[in-house]
C-alpha cells in the first residue's frame, strides 16, 4: 500500500471507530456542521467517498445499508434502520481499493479546491481534512473521543495553509477562527477550518 493510501486508511479507521462507538440514542444530536445531526454527518462522509469512487470508476454511486445518494457536499437521505458503520466500512474499503491501485490513484479529479490534481493527492490533503474535521465533529456531537492523530493534523494543516482562499471559496467550512496564543496543533487546525474547539 502506498504511503498516501496508508495515511488515508488510518484516518478512515479513526472515523469508523467513532461511528462504531456512537450510542444508538445519540444519532440525532446536532453537530458543529450547521443543520446536520450526527447521522447526517456520517451520511455526508459516506457520500463523499462514493462520489470520488464514482468519478474514478465511471459508474454512478449507489445507495447501500440504508444510506441514500446525494451531491457530495450534501447529506443524503438515511433510512431509520440504516447501518451507518457498515455503509462507511464499505465506502472506506472501496476508496482504499482506488488509492492502492496506482493507475486509479493517478486519475485526475475534474473538481478540487487544489486545482486539477490526482485522486491520491486530493485524498492526502482535502480528504484528510474532511476525515479529521468530521471525526472531531462527530465526537463533539455525541460525547466521544475528540483526540485526533497529531501527525496527521500537523501535516494536513501545513499542506492546506497555502490553499486557504480556494478552500474557503467552496463554502465547505466557515471562516477561520483566531486560535488562542497557546493553542496546540489540533486546536490551531480546527480553528483554521472554522471550528470552535
Amino acid at each position: 500500500m502506498s504511503e498516501i493510501a496508508e495515511r488515508f486508511d488510518r484516518l478512515a479507521g479513526d472515523f469508523l471507530a467513532r461511528v462504531e462507538a456512537t450510542p444508538a440514542d445519540r444519532w440525532d444530536r446536532v453537530t458543529p456542521c450547521s443543520g446536520w445531526t450526527a447521522r447526517d454527518l456520517v451520511g455526508h462522509v459516506v457520500n463523499g467517498h462514493r462520489g470520488i469512487i464514482a468519478v474514478v470508476r465511471g459508474t454512478p454511486p449507489r445507495p447501500s445499508h440504508g444510506v441514500g445518494v446525494s451531491g457530495m457536499a450534501d447529506a443524503p437521505r438515511i433510512e431509520p434502520d440504516a447501518d451507518l458503520a457498515a455503509a462507511y466500512a464499505e465506502a472506506r474499503a472501496e476508496l482504499r481499493a482506488v488509492l492502492t491501485d496506482p493507475e486509479l490513484a493517478a486519475t485526475p479529479l475534474p473538481y478540487s479546491p487544489l486545482g486539477p490534481v490526482a485522486v491520491a493527492e486530493a485524498a492526502d490533503r482535502v480528504g484528510a481534512m474532511e476525515l479529521l474535521v468530521h471525526t472531531w465533529d462527530l465526537a463533539r456531537a455525541v460525547g466521544g473521543d475528540e483526540t485526533l492523530d497529531r501527525d496527521a493534523v500537523v501535516r494536513t494543516h501545513e499542506k492546506l495553509r497555502p490553499h486557504y482562499a480556494a478552500l474557503q471559496s467552496t463554502g465547505a467550512f466557515q471562516g477561520e477562527v483566531t486560535p488562542p496564543g497557546d493553542a496546540d496543533p489540533q486546536t490551531a487546525f480546527l480553528c483554521f477550518t472554522g471550528r470552535r474547539p
